[in-house]
């Protein structure tokens, strides 16, 4: 049964360059522009009126654009919750310019051990993110760690979550890595190795999406009746102010916005594309976190109630989920 019948989030690449080389994600290969304050401020008013209710200012590197503070203070004035996750490079340069307006701020660690790290984010910033969570802290932020497991990192959950995430108070968020396209993120967990995250995903400041793991044995999406509901949850505006559909990852089509957000996600064009979702052939045995978990959570079914106490807990801690049951 359908639960929410309008988009929750936005996916908003503020641009697509990055200053990290990670070998599991591509982004960073491409050419890209910066968004612009007049088209953001537009489709923020567009998106509140199609019922966005979590903005996720995004890349690439998003701490890049320098305008980024600015664009988080509109959208946390008109209510949004917002969410960033960088690589830690730049946050303690505009950590002050930044402070109070993100909701859910995320720092990328994939290790205790700073050679591990930075082999796998292709330079070196592992001392940045150390550097960035003593900085949050001080001002009082509530920053999370976000771990993207892999096999080969998997022995590092312990370390990360005992020697940094517990003693400062953050939130561990385990990010299982998921392939696109031609990104390989290399071997996929074991059955084993997935029963061994499940059971970590089970601890005191660990959020790990229970339902991530049910998908992955049920090998994910399936086309003959899809779970992912990416077009209908998930807007995805591009830095050249343009509305991609299915999602980023999988996107198949890119539609100029010109300061008609509102009318273009409800036009015919858009629509029939996004009855599409989940169906496309790529679409087949994705498990891509970021558009499956606002699927799991707008429809009754065995993801959703997988997915329900790992955002529950989460959005407690966050201090969020009054704002999230307001809408």
């Amino acid at each position: 049964m359908r639960l929410v019948n309008h988009p929750v989030l936005c996916n908003y690449y503020v641009t697509y360059r990055c200053n990290a080389k990670c070998s599991f994600c591509d982004i960073w290969e491409k050419p890209s522009p910066y968004i612009q304050l007049a088209d953001v401020e537009q489709n923020l008013r567009d998106l509140k009126r199609l019922g966005v209710s979590v903005i996720d200012f995004t890349g690439g590197e998003p701490l890049l654009h320098r305008q980024l503070p600015e664009f988080l203070a509109l959208a946390h004035d008109m209510g949004f919750i917002t969410t960033v996750t960088t690589n830690g490079m730049l946050y303690p340069k505009y950590a002050e310019r930044l402070r109070g307006k993100i909701d859910m701020l995320h720092f990328s660690l994939d290790s205790s051990e700073k050679d591990q790290h930075d082999r796998g984010r292709g330079v070196p910033c592992f001392d940045f993110v150390m550097e960035s969570i003593r900085v949050a802290r001080e001002l009082g932020e509530r920053p999370d760690i976000l771990f993207t497991v892999f096999p080969e990192n998997l022995d590092q959950l312990e370390a990360v979550y005992r020697d940094i995430s517990r003693p400062n108070g953050l939130m561990l968020i385990i990010n299982p890595a998921f392939e696109y396209n031609a990104v390989e993120a290399g071997a996929q967990l074991t059955e084993e190795q997935l029963a061994h995250v499940s059971a970590f995903g089970k601890r005191p400041g660990v959020y790990l999406n229970e339902a991530f793991i049910q998908l992955r044995r049920d090998g994910g999406n399936h086309v003959a009746a899809p779970v992912c509901r990416a077009a209908s949850t998930t807007l995805v505006i591009s830095p050249s102010n343009e509305l991609v559909l299915p999602c980023y990852h999988l996107g198949t089509r890119s539609f100029p916005i010109e300061g008609r957000l509102h009318d273009l996600y409800h036009s015919e064009p858009v629509q029939t594309l996004a009855a599409l979702e989940g169906r496309l052939p790529q679409c087949e045995g994705c498990t891509i976190n970021c558009y499956m978990q606002p699927s799991f959570a707008v429809e009754t079914s065995k993801y959703f109630w997988q997915a329900l106490p790992s955002t529950l807990k989460y959005n407690w801690h966050k201090g969020t989920w009054k704002r999230m049951l307001a809408r």
